[in-house]
């Protein structure tokens, strides 16, 4: 691929156009490693490294094709401020569809036309932490691909089963028994909150519509706080859910 084409990445339509998104700096090339080592799919990456990174590479078992680029070529490629001088252009999955099988005991976190790629990566990188977490994505949500969502995930992008473009109306067809979080709802300390396929986490500043909570007949849990302030963070309340069901 052409450095031009490689610079295209950056954007959505063009990630989509050539099939591949970016993965900057070493510690994610060394997550990338351990991954490709065991999926095939993964055999096909280019690496591009300014001179000071030459030797770094030598650590690398992974077969990846290296092409040495100056400092100028590698600002172009970047999006961050200070490059870290190595930049992996990897293959999109293939599997991001509702028919990929789900591993056994596996749970499902839908969110909701969620906007932060800061929150999306957070909560990518807790959900891979815990593990038999499965996340949907519905339309109009950032894209996990963004530079931003995949630095923030710190690699975890790499280990979590994501499926794009699920829609709210289609969830029923899946899932007979959902939960969400509302203040008036029961408390997810509660053995009950753990016993549901599907858990409902809503855009950042509208939620999730309450016509489709209705339409599913979702169950409403809480997070409790100390009341002084009335919301949490998308991130954060996710975090929180994702750590009590692994309890």
């Amino acid at each position: 691929m052409k450095l031009d084409d490689v610079k295209k990445l950056h954007q959505k339509k063009y990630r989509l156009q050539f099939g591949y998104y970016l993965v900057e700096g070493e510690h994610l090339i060394l997550e990338l490693q351990k991954v490709a080592q065991t999926r095939p799919g993964l055999n096909n990456i280019s690496l591009y490294i300014t001179e000071e990174c030459r030797e770094w590479t030598s650590q690398l078992e992974a077969d990846f094709t290296v092409s040495v680029i100056n400092d100028k070529q590698m600002a172009r490629l970047s999006d961050t401020k200070t490059p870290q001088g190595i930049i992996a252009c990897v293959p999109l999955p293939q599997s991001l569809d509702k028919n990929t099988t789900a591993r056994h005991g596996e749970r499902c976190v839908y969110l909701h036309e969620v906007q932060d790629p800061g929150n999306l990566g957070t909560i990518i990188r807790s959900l891979a932490w815990f593990g038999n977490f499965r996340l949907l994505l519905s339309p109009n949500s950032v894209d996990p691909f963004n530079s931003k969502v995949v630095r923030s995930s710190m690699g975890a992008i790499f280990h979590l089963p994501i499926e794009l473009d699920v829609e709210l109306d289609d969830l029923s067809q899946r899932f007979n028994k959902f939960a969400y979080l509302d203040m008036q709802g029961t408390n997810i300390n509660t053995a009950q909150f753990a016993d549901f396929q599907c858990y409902l986490f809503g855009n950042e500043a509208r939620g999730v519509p309450l016509e489709a909570l209705s339409a599913c007949n979702a169950q409403a849990f809480t997070i409790s706080g100390s009341g002084i302030i009335d919301s949490l963070n998308l991130a954060s309340a996710v975090n929180i859910c994702a750590y009590q069901l692994s309890l």
